[in-house]
C-alpha cells in the first residue's frame, strides 16, 4: 500500500526489500485555469493556461555537490551517462491525467559517488511568461517499483508557492547500504536549471 508523506517525512524504500532496484519517479502538476484578459489576449486566445515545466534530476556527491555537468538530467540530457537515470521526456503543457514527467531509476547502476538523486521542477520561462508556482495546483511526486507497477509513496506539494519559480520536491538518499526517501516541498525563485544548480557547485 502506498504511503503518503508529509513535508520533511523520510521513509526508508530498501531496507528489508533487497530485490527493489528499478523505481519510476512521477511528477505531475496541473495549471489553475485562467481566463484570458483584454481584447487582444482573448481574441487570439493567449492565456497563461499553459504552462511548460520541467522535471531535472541533479546527481549529487556525499557532500551534495555536483561533480560534472554530465550529473544533471534534464530535458536537454536525458540519460546519465552510467544508465542509472532515464528521463522520458518533456512534457510541455501538463495537461492531463497521471504522471506529466517521469524518470526510471536503476538503483543498482548509481555510481558508488553518487549519494544523493535530488528532484525539482522549474518553469520554463517563468520570467518572460509572468509565471510562477502559485499558477499550478496539484503538484505531486511519487515513486513506484517499476517491476510490479505497486505505487510505494506519494508526496502531495500542498504549500502555498506562490511568486515561486522553482520546486525542490525530493531526494533519494543513501543511508548506510540502503536507499531513502526525503520529502522535501522547497520553493525557490530560482527561474533556470543553470540557476538552480549553482546551489550544488
Amino acid at each position: 500500500m502506498s504511503i503518503n508523506l508529509t513535508k520533511g517525512q523520510k521513509i526508508d524504500l530498501t531496507k528489508g526489500n533487497n530485490n527493489l532496484q528499478n523505481l519510476t519517479v512521477g511528477l505531475g502538476w496541473d495549471p489553475i485555469q485562467q481566463q484570458p484578459t483584454g481584447f487582444l489576449s482573448r481574441l487570439l486566445g493567449n492565456s497563461n493556461n499553459e504552462i511548460d515545466c520541467d522535471a531535472t534530476v541533479f546527481m549529487l556527491d556525499s557532500n551534495g555537490k555536483i561533480q560534472r555537468s554530465e550529473d544533471v538530467i534534464y530535458f536537454g540530457k536525458l540519460k546519465s551517462d552510467c544508465n542509472s537515470v532515464i528521463h522520458t521526456g518533456d512534457n510541455l503543457t501538463g495537461e492531463g491525467d497521471g504522471d506529466d514527467e517521469q524518470l526510471l531509476i536503476s538503483l543498482n547502476k548509481i555510481p558508488t559517488n553518487i549519494h544523493r538523486l535530488l528532484f525539482v521542477v522549474n518553469i520554463y520561462e517563468c520570467t518572460n511568461r509572468g509565471q510562477h508556482f502559485g499558477m499550478i495546483k496539484n503538484a505531486y511526486i511519487r515513486i513506484e517499483d517499476s517491476t510490479n507497477k505497486k505505487e510505494l509513496l506519494k508526496f502531495n506539494l500542498s504549500s502555498n508557492f506562490s511568486g515561486l519559480t522553482s520546486l525542490i520536491a525530493g531526494e533519494l538518499y543513501r543511508h548506510n547500504n540502503d536507499w531513502k526517501f526525503n520529502a522535501i516541498g522547497d520553493g525557490t525563485h530560482d527561474t533556470s536549471i543553470n540557476e538552480i544548480s549553482k546551489r550544488f557547485i
